[in-house]
């Protein structure tokens, strides 16, 4: 390694990202990525705290700091791709494609070019198996971010170090502790990247608005309430329904009609699949699947296990060996080799 950039968040994990490389003899130069909401004063954003962070952890080391503004970036693509999405009844995930589009691209664009890798905080671990570069699982399970990354592209992760993923998150937290930094005792971030304390539907109300419509029991056609939007709903949802007589769960959109429809009780069959579609596959080192694999559809430390077939329009089908709960159209199905160790990359669940 040569020229490192580190990509300084205020956290508490990048912040130990950047003493490891210290550590290890390093001068790496930090940025801090500025992809804030428009209007701070409207939308109570940590940004500023978070700056004040970065720069007291870079001045520590002896590091350079740098603000990279991306906000136009993150409105014009990130948002876009997210408003677009569930305006069509998808299940976006705009944490996957700020990684691909901002952390891993724009900031490239505007400053990674200059250096050889970009460290971030991610926890998750690269290994080079066979001569080829590998996205691989952190020992953390529950901290594990391997989902989030893999939609990043090939030259991408090539460029990509995760100094910490081979750590677990309590022996970043002890390394920060001892080494009294600033931000040792500050609490993980919780949603989406830019958001901090902005309520994601009060996000999405802001772009699209309401849609008042029916919400109609799936199982007998009887209409039971009103919804404002399909968007403010996911497959699988059952709490903050607001309906009576529940509880309820989301199991279909029907968005040229928009209907909401559910299913009755705490555990409908309706909310189950044990098989569905995987379309536009993006793949991180080898450009096809094994027949038998580990996948996760959402953020959680569990993996399932599943047998793959390729169809001839060049999607696949998944029959996982778990019925899954909550799959929804638009939603990442992120695929791992059998063991849970190598990341093959991931692709959207598609509409039945």
């Amino acid at each position: 390694m040569n020229r490192i950039a580190v990509l300084l968040s205020g956290g508490v994990d990048s912040s130990v990202v950047l003493y490891e490389l210290v550590r290890q003899g390093y001068k790496p130069d930090c940025f801090y990525i500025k992809i804030g909401p428009e209007e701070t004063e409207e939308w109570d954003c940590t940004s500023e705290e978070d700056l004040e962070m970065a720069t007291a952890v870079a001045r520590r080391y002896g590091c350079s700091l740098e603000v990279v503004d991306c906000h136009k970036e993150y409105w014009d693509e990130v948002t876009r791709y997210t408003m677009e999405k569930v305006k069509a009844g998808f299940t976006p995930n705009p944490d996957v494609m700020c990684n691909r589009m901002i952390k891993f691209g724009a900031f490239d664009r505007k400053r990674g070019h200059d250096y050889d890798t970009i460290a971030t905080g991610h926890y998750a671990r690269t290994e080079t198996i066979d001569g080829l570069k590998w996205l691989t699982t952190s020992p953390d399970p529950v901290k594990d971010q391997t989902d989030f990354l893999a939609q990043i592209y090939d030259w991408q992760l090539k460029k990509a170090i995760f100094p910490i993923g081979h750590m677990m998150k309590e022996e970043v937290r002890e390394i920060a502790e001892r080494e009294h930094l600033v931000n040792a005792r500050r609490k993980d971030s919780q949603g989406i990247c830019f958001l901090g304390k902005i309520n994601y539907n009060d996000y999405i109300r802001r772009y699209l608005g309401e849609q008042p419509g029916k919400v109609i029991e799936l199982e007998t056609g009887k209409v039971i309430g009103e919804h404002r939007g399909l968007w403010f709903h996911t497959i699988g949802q059952r709490k903050g329904m607001g309906f009576g007589g529940g509880p309820w769960f989301v199991v279909k959109k029907d968005v040229g009609r928009n209907i909401l429809y559910v299913s009755h009780g705490y555990n409908p069959d309706t909310a189950y699949k044990q098989d569905f579609t995987v379309g536009d596959f993006h793949f991180l080192t080898l450009p096809e699947l094994p027949s038998e694999v580990t996948f996760k559809i959402r953020h959680t430390p569990d993996c399932h296990r599943a047998t793959v077939e390729k169809t001839g329009d060049g999607r696949y089908v998944v029959h996982s060996a778990d019925r899954i709960h909550g799959v929804a159209p638009g939603q990442f199905c992120v695929v791992y080799d059998a063991d849970h160790h190598r990341c093959y990359g991931s692709g959207e669940i598609t509409v039945e």
